[in-house]
């Protein structure tokens, strides 16, 4: 998938779809989810539910076609930007089969400390792997 290095498989399970036969919109908030989670793991070594020191602030979706049961489904995540306390992401749907796009999707999180509530700085050894990862500058 051209600009993502990194690139999640999701199939399409009965349970997401709706009456319609297609996908329910809100499914896709845990397709992105899971190449988010993907991402994390990957490029910064989250691997436990502590590390997580990030909250979701704003969620955009733009949905291009239908999916349905039975497809897989690859997801592309990047990081776009680094604010002072925000990482801004960009995401693409596709078929995997067709290379049919599916959804785009941008996402606003903010790095947050839950015992004092309240967002936090991007630590310095998580910016260095985005930058590194995603090429940002």
């Amino acid at each position: 998938m051209e600009g993502f290095r990194l690139v999640s498989e999701v199939p399409v399970r009965f349970a997401d779809t709706d009456s319609f036969g297609h996908v329910n919109h809100a499914n896709y908030l845990s397709y992105l989810e899971c190449s988010r989670v993907d991402y994390f793991r990957r490029v910064l070594g989250v691997t436990q539910l502590s590390d997580y020191t990030i909250i979701i602030a704003r969620i955009e979706i733009d949905y291009k076609s239908p999916a349905f049961h039975h497809e897989k489904l690859l997801v592309g995540c990047r990081v776009s930007e680094i604010g002072g306390a925000s990482i801004d992401m960009h995401y693409r749907v596709e078929d995997k089969a067709s290379g049919r796009l599916v959804a785009e999707a941008k996402s606003v999180i903010v790095t947050f400390d839950y015992t004092l509530k309240r967002p936090i700085r991007v630590g310095d050894a998580w910016r260095e792997k985005m930058e590194a990862f995603d090429g940002i500058s």
